[in-house]
């Protein structure tokens, strides 16, 4: 307990330097997803290189195909057999900035300031995604060094230099250095807390896959009025497919889309109604009053741990001003599927396009062109020991008890972990819903990002044992 005390009272002397270090970095305009960037995110990973040399890090850049990744060591010299080896990820890559007209603050100029309701903000693009997130744990360690010489764990980070951009060099450097990054566990620091008052930990993650669907008729587009009413028109065959997908209970009508999806435990169910979350609230701040979902599931088990299968965007035909009469040679749709529990992907994405050619008649053809395998979803056994130590770290920083919650969204380095390196991760994030991550004015809470130090601080001394 006094290494523990030493090295929180060392993290708050050395803050606002913590704070400086962070500004640095969010002044590099790392985005990955643009070719012009490229040298950019070049500097964004010799700097945090810099940073863990300087703590004592065996630490360098690795090249990949696209954007190199940050590869750390730390080893204490007292290391035994039973010592604790984790991994720390996080990422260095940002979202492009635009629409740059709508920033109140050039956004790779962060600033720090109070608002009218007196809470300090941070601003800049990647101050919270990931920037902020990753240093919170990088000034955790730095503290614990500074102030007893050592980390008490064995310690890898993986910074990645791609994950705005979809990580494509990810998994083969994953595989080509199992060895290297295989650990006990990982510890992810890129979501959220509950709210700004309540610590989280994230045990759900939904998986995802998505296909775009081309049906086409007649082999060009036709006049309304010469054909309209004998030739079959590609837009009324997509609009029953889409139509065809849920019944009036929001149930998905795919043969087979259920199969591996479980039932919510109870405990769970009951925790999650503890949160009182408003279901009224979260629905109207977008202008709606209805779950649309599966009857009789919640707002939350709808989108924590639920499947889905949504059309994201549908095109065909003349979409221009004005009046074309056309009927037209064929018709998109995008569709997107979140799978949770054991859903396979490869599984959903063959049902669906058998289902969907069952809606095609004979004088038309389907075509699908989706990208990539899709990625399972991800469930944290939640008696997992380190999250039990972990919650408790949380516990002791925030005065209450950290909640296990679900995400909706999907984060595709966790099922890579578990995978490839046969390691379970275990998610702590201290961004807020607010936030703005991946949109103007992109902020971070001062509280986030010093509360997050110190949850590090606190977690890393639970874990090492």
């Amino acid at each position: 307990m006094s290494d523990l005390n030493a090295v929180l009272e060392t993290a708050a002397r050395e803050f606002d330097r913590s704070r400086e270090r962070l500004f640095d970095l969010v002044r590099i305009p790392s985005v990955s997803t643009n070719a012009a960037h490229a040298p950019d995110c070049e500097r964004a990973a010799a700097k945090v290189v810099a940073e863990l040399q300087d703590m004592g890090f065996e630490a360098s850049v690795k090249p990949t195909p696209g954007r190199p990744m940050v590869v750390a060591h730390y080893t204490p010299k007292d290391t035994g057999p039973k010592t604790s080896h984790f991994l720390f990820y996080g990422h260095y890559d940002v979202q492009p900035a635009d629409p740059l007209d709508l920033w109140t603050t050039p956004p790779f100029e962060p600033v720090l300031k109070k608002d009218a309701d007196g809470v300090e903000r941070m601003r800049g693009r990647g101050i919270a995604d990931d920037k902020g997130q990753l240093m919170t744990f990088v000034e955790a360690a730095r503290a614990w060094i500074s102030a007893t010489g050592a980390l008490p764990v064995k310690a890898t980070f993986l910074i990645e230099g791609e994950e705005e951009s979809g990580s494509p060099s990810l998994v083969p450097f994953l595989k080509a250095n199992k060895a290297e990054l295989s650990c006990d566990a990982a510890f992810v620091c890129d979501s959220n807390m509950w709210d700004q008052k309540t610590p989280a930990i994230t045990t759900r993650l939904r998986g995802l896959i998505n296909e775009e669907v081309t049906i086409t008729g007649p082999r060009i587009d036709l006049h309304s009025g010469m054909y309209g009413g004998a030739a079959m028109n590609p837009i009324r065959v997509l609009g029953k497919l889409i139509a065809a997908l849920h019944d009036k209970n929001g149930k998905v009508m795919i043969p087979g889309f259920y199969d591996g999806v479980a039932d919510l435990p109870r405990a769970t169910q009951k925790q999650w109604q503890a949160l009182k979350f408003s279901e009224k609230k979260f629905l109207g701040s977008v202008g709606l009053s209805q779950p649309s979902g599966e009857k009789g599931k919640s707002v939350l088990e709808l989108i924590w741990a639920r499947p889905t299968a949504e059309v994201n965007g549908i095109w065909g035909g003349y979409t221009q001003p004005g009046v074309k009469t056309v009927l037209p040679s064929k018709a998109h749709a995008k569709f997107t599927f979140r799978l949770v529990g054991k859903q396979n992907p490869l599984k959903v994405r063959k049902a669906f396009q058998k289902f969907a050619k069952t809606h095609i008649p004979k004088d038309c053809k389907i075509a699908f062109t989706g990208e990539g395998d899709g990625s399972p979803a991800t469930e944290i056994p939640e008696n997992n020991p380190l999250i039990a130590r972990t919650a408790k770290a949380l516990k002791d920083e925030f005065g209450r008890d950290a909640v296990l919650i679900g995400s909706g969204g999907s984060i595709p380095i966790c099922r890579y972990f578990k995978d490839i390196l046969g390691m379970d991760s275990i998610l702590v994030g201290f961004g807020l819903d607010d936030d703005a991550i991946h949109s103007p004015n992109e902020k971070y809470n001062l509280a986030s990002f010093e509360r997050g130090i110190r949850s590090w601080v606190r977690i890393i001394g639970a874990v090492a044992n």
